[in-house]
């Protein structure tokens, strides 16, 4: 069965904006499973990827830095958790030494992951905030514009993945 680009592109924004899992996104438009995966695959190749502009979305929904916050906390309580397990645990000095070095690597990584960021889900992050704060503006100032915007922003959300990200 034929879908039209409404559809595809209605899928498409449950899936990176009201951030619903895949299957859900499909079936909440009644289009089969395996059509979204197609859509989500083709798009890719053409240089919209759906996972990128669904994390740029969750940044853009808070800031990057509150995002980073929150994982390098996590990561710290699971990492004082690990550090905790490793020096009351019955581990001999080498595999103490060892797993030690593993979790300190790992660290590194995570801060400087956390640090630096992937610059193009930084970049597409900016984007979809600037176009939330175009449509807030028009809902408040325009409210009669709002339909004919709504009506460009999905297809327009998958251009600007396309460009930033």
């Amino acid at each position: 069965m034929a879908h039209t680009k409404e559809t595809r592109n209605a899928v498409r924004s449950s899936f990176v904006y009201d951030r619903l899992p895949l299957e859900a996104a499909a079936d909440k438009h009644s289009v089969s499973y395996n059509t979204v995966r197609t859509w989500k695959k083709r798009d890719k190749k053409h240089g919209d990827d759906w996972d990128k502009a669904r994390a740029a979305r969750r940044m853009a929904d808070g800031s990057l830095g509150e995002i980073t916050a929150i994982v390098v906390e996590d990561f710290s309580l699971l990492f004082k958790s690990v550090v905790n397990d490793i020096t009351t645990g019955e581990y001999d000095g080498l595999k103490k030494a060892a797993a030690l070095s593993q979790l300190s690597d790992a660290y590194v990584k995570t801060m400087r992951a956390a640090a630096g960021g992937d610059p193009k889900i930084a970049k597409l992050s900016v984007a979809l905030e600037t176009v939330q704060l175009l449509a807030k503006h028009i809902k408040d100032e325009h409210p009669d514009m709002l339909e004919r915007f709504t009506n460009i922003l999905d297809p327009f959300g998958a251009k600007v993945n396309e460009v930033f990200g």
